[in-house]
């Protein structure tokens, strides 16, 4: 499907690897001029800037002044029509709730939350100016699934979801979408790698790491993981004015069935 967006300059956060880099590549194949930020440009990363497709940057998300120099790096390409905020972290709190410190939490609404909302603030008024555009954000199903082994993270989704909504109502008539992607578990590094989610509660339960992954695998009506392409294809669509350009507002699951809310 043309999704429309050939020529169309994006800026997509957290591009280094897993869902980033997979939206990255999709948005790429879709004939998009891609502005990609990481902490680290990785290996992979690299590859795409030196095939010529995509503008590489390294960028730590969490420093404030980042967010409008991305934004002015995005605007040499061509006027930004499309920005995916993807950075973000989980951290299972093993320990419970009375483990988690204030800097923990702290940190995790930086990375999570305040990362987004500053890329947000940068790229609208040079979306109004160009007439239009789309934010999507990489949220998590834990943002109507609150779980306490990730309570910091499941909160700071759910603010969000929320802030992303709230957004949407007032950007509406400036020709700006504003939508949440919000994946179960995925087959990245974050879920599946070392230090991941499923080598840190294999190591608190005392339990092998597949046992882990089988029982998240089980918890999931299709019995697997989503891929990184399948959540980049719906981030791109969601990025689309001409096959979503009725779309915001919306928090869209894609968690193979893990929830089962109507």
């Amino acid at each position: 499907m043309d999704l429309g967006l050939d020529g169309a300059v994006a800026l997509v956060t957290g591009a280094g690897r897993g869902i980033g880099l997979a939206v990255t590549r999709t948005l790429v194949a879709e004939g998009a001029r891609v502005l990609a930020a990481s902490r680290t440009v990785t290996p992979e990363l690299g590859a795409l800037a030196a095939a010529g497709t995509v503008v590489a940057l390294p960028a730590d998300l969490t420093d404030p002044s980042v967010a409008e120099d991305l934004v002015a790096r995005a605007e040499a390409l061509g006027d930004l029509r499309v920005l995916v905020n993807n950075v973000g972290g989980v951290h299972p709190r093993t320990g419970g709730f009375a483990s988690v410190t204030d800097e923990e939490w702290t940190g995790t609404f930086q990375l999570d939350v305040l990362t987004a909302i500053r890329m947000t603030r940068a790229a609208l008024p040079v979306m109004r100016t160009a007439g239009g555009g789309a934010v999507v954000t990489v949220a998590s199903v834990n943002a109507r699934l609150p779980d306490p082994a990730v309570i910091d993270y499941s909160a700071a989704k759910a603010a969000l979801v929320s802030f992303s909504k709230s957004l949407s109502k007032e950007v509406g008539r400036d020709g700006i979408r504003v939508n949440t992607v919000s994946p179960g578990p995925v087959a990245t590094d974050l879920w599946l790698g070392d230090g991941g989610v499923a080598a840190t509660v294999s190591a608190a339960a005392g339990a092998a790491r597949e046992q882990i992954v089988a029982g998240a695998e089980a918890s999931m009506v299709t019995g697997r993981f989503t891929r990184p392409d399948e959540v980049a294809a719906l981030v791109a669509f969601l990025a689309s004015d001409l096959v979503a350009g009725n779309i915001t507002g919306a928090d869209v699951v894609i968690d193979g069935g893990l929830t089962a809310e109507l």
